[in-house]
């Protein structure tokens, strides 16, 4: 009962054991450490749209601000939908410190409508052996990323299950959020 609860509200780390709490069709998808657009593009058998919500500078909540080993006030977060014929799949709450998104790596991150993870799994960019740390929770209506979800997906049912990854990028931390919508997995199965 005492895990069942701890995972209810916060963060654990996918080693933990606590995956095994998600419900058993959401375990792929939130223990995969390959790109996220790549693996539903390839169960889909199709490209997905991206839908920019927002990315603009904002202040950092005390729950992403602790995967920082800097003191961050400010950062730019980009949220998107991925979608598959105007159907919203997941929903992406990055967070890029300004100093991850300066230097080399500004180019690289103006995006506009391509995904992230285009330039975190770019094959031309090097990738690191270790894998980096990666976390789940169950999100239920008091969670602020299931109240952002709910804005963009109509009669949203909770919970939602969520993945939340710190990447680098030419050793700079950029931490993304993915949150898992009802309709990832009959579109997934077709």
């Amino acid at each position: 009962m005492i895990h069942r609860n701890r995972l209810r509200s916060a963060w654990n780390r996918v080693g933990s054991g606590e995956i095994h709490r998600a419900p058993r069709e959401w375990q792929p998808w939130l223990s995969d450490t390959g790109s996220l657009t790549q693996k539903i593009e390839n169960a889909i058998g199709q490209k997905l749209e991206i839908q920019v919500l927002r990315d603009c500078p904002q202040s950092l909540n005390s729950d992403e601000s602790r995967y920082f080993h800097f003191k961050l006030r400010r950062c730019r977060v980009r949220e998107v939908l991925l979608c598959s014929n105007g159907i919203a799949l997941v929903m992406a709450h990055s967070v890029i410190p300004t100093l991850s998104s300066s230097g080399s790596n500004h180019q690289v991150l103006r995006l506009g409508t391509k995904p992230l993870g285009a330039v975190l799994f770019s094959k031309t960019r090097k990738q690191s052996k270790a894998k980096p740390p990666r976390d789940i929770a169950r999100l239920d209506k008091r969670s602020e990323l299931w109240k952002k979800c709910s804005k963009h997906s109509a009669g949203l049912s909770s919970p939602l299950w969520a993945r939340r990854t710190l990447y680098r990028l030419k050793g700079h931390p950029i931490l993304v959020n993915e949150i898992f919508l009802p309709a990832l997995l009959p579109t997934a199965k077709r």
